[in-house]
């Protein structure tokens, strides 16, 4: 694991160092993305494929990452990809809470 690996996910290497929240603060939003591919037999058939992650607009760069990955080791040539991308949390919708009072 590299300095700067900072991702969680589904496995690759140099993910699981952070967690979900520490991400969202940090500016990461959920990325989810529809990729049509062609059938490698059947040019003619197109498939989907939904893929999710945690990535950082506007550059989108584990997005990117993925689409070049596919395009030099999957063989169904892609058709397009549609994406969405919403921040959960930011910096100024979050505050540290140092005590709590419970009325009973």
């Amino acid at each position: 694991m590299k300095e700067g690996d900072r991702r969680i996910g589904d496995g690759r290497a140099g993910q699981g160092l952070e967690s979900e929240t520490s991400l969202m603060l940090k500016g990461y939003g959920l990325t989810t993305a529809e990729i049509f591919y062609r059938m490698p037999d059947y040019r003619s058939v197109l498939n989907t494929f939904i893929w999710q992650t945690y990535d950082l607009a506007p550059d989108y760069p584990e997005l990117f990452r993925f689409i070049e990955y596919w395009q030099t080791n999957i063989e169904g040539p892609l058709h397009s990809v549609r994406f969405t991308h919403r921040r959960q949390i930011g910096p100024a919708e979050w505050r540290k809470v140092t005590a709590e009072l419970r009325l009973q």
